[in-house]
């Protein structure tokens, strides 16, 4: 279905201070940015308010007075569109999904219906500014309540919906699989902003929302396979040595740019990748068969360099939690310390530049 977007933008946000409430972070992206995501499909969209920086392009327009409430808003919004469907969302809606946005515009389309509202789980709420409309109900019903009360400016919300026919799009309590909060959480108050940035941080989630920002940073529109590329990471970094993550990973992306930036380039490089490391997993084994195996799959460098004093180590070894021995670090690598060598990414015992590490004092007797 073709529709335009309206995002109202333009509230005084007197429970935040009066801060720039659009222009607030989650996750490292605006709340603007964040609502907008949702609704990216959107043939056209206007955004009242003061112009901001966003990360995709979108049409500007302000009330007659600027500041004059939702109702002002939405007919400024009207004026600034022209398809007979409009999407209609405030900007503080960290979480808004664009399935949701879809479950709307599809309320659209029962007959007779002239509105469809996210309902909200949490109070029962109906939602004008995450809602559905058809043009053609809402000029008229923003017309009547001009034509009653003189103006639209500084009136309720609440006088828009009484004469709509109205279809309620019942929204889950959680918006996602892991116990998220609802499309429908918005950002009134500090409070409710610190609940926002700490829902995203939750394990579980903080992944997914690290890619998203880093994808809209980078101006990025495509699926990543984050288990193809964490998988690779681990496989370089086991394989290989730790530092060969990263790296990894940075190469997988340069040569799939090359080849033309698809999820099927990625995925080819990544599969290309993961077979040469497993070669050289293999070929390891087979070089030093009988050698003792290191946390990140290197052989563990022994230094002869002096011998040990009886009863004491020649260096302090760190305790390992052997029942984290397969999982990855951030960066797909594993979480424990390794011998010096390969944190230097040597895996021979020695130390930067190739010059080898002294052995530690002896304590005294």
């Amino acid at each position: 279905m073709t529709y335009d977007a309206l995002v109202i933008a333009g509230g005084r946000a007197r429970r935040l201070g009066g801060a720039d409430k659009p222009a607030l972070t989650v996750g490292g992206r605006t709340l603007l940015d964040r609502t907008l995501a949702a609704c990216a499909d959107a043939a056209r969209t206007v955004v009242v308010g003061p112009r901001r920086p966003t990360h995709r392009p979108v049409e500007w327009t302000r009330e007659r007075r600027p500041g004059a409430g939702p109702l002002a808003a939405l007919d400024a919004g009207l004026r600034a569109s022209t398809a007979p469907t409009l999407l209609v969302l405030s900007a503080d809606l960290p979480f808004l999904r664009p399935v949701t946005v879809a479950a709307l515009l599809r309320g659209l389309r029962t007959d007779g219906v002239e509105a469809a509202l996210a309902h909200d789980p949490a109070d029962g709420r109906d939602q004008p500014l995450l809602a559905a409309y058809h043009r053609e109900p809402l000029e008229r019903e923003l017309a009547l309540i001009a034509a009653e009360h003189g103006r639209l400016d500084h009136l309720p919300l609440r006088l828009l919906v009484p004469e709509l026919v109205v279809a309620r799009v019942p929204l889950p309590a959680h918006g996602d699989p892991t116990g998220g909060p609802p499309d429908t959480a918005d950002c009134d108050t500090w409070d409710d902003l610190a609940a926002a940035r700490g829902h995203i941080r939750e394990h579980g989630r903080m992944l997914d929302e690290w890619i998203a920002a880093l994808k809209a940073e980078l101006d990025l529109d495509l699926d990543v396979d984050q288990a193809l590329l964490l998988d690779l990471a681990r496989d370089a970094a086991h394989s290989v040595t730790r530092p060969a993550a990263p790296l990894t990973t940075f190469l997988i992306g340069y040569a799939a740019a090359r080849g033309g930036g698809t999820t099927e380039d990625i995925a080819r490089a990544a599969l290309r990748a993961a077979a040469l490391a497993e070669r050289w997993g293999e070929e390891q084994e087979k070089s030093t068969p009988n050698a003792p195996r290191g946390e990140d799959g290197q052989n563990e460098p022994t230094d002869t360099s002096r011998p040990r004093a009886s009863g004491s180590a020649s260096r302090t070894e760190e305790p390992t939690d052997t029942s984290r021995a397969d999982e990855p670090d951030e960066t797909g690598g594993t979480d424990r310390p390794g011998s010096a060598g390969e944190q230097n990414g040597t895996g021979n015992g020695e130390g930067v530049a190739g010059v080898r590490s002294p052995a530690p004092q002896e304590p005294p007797d």
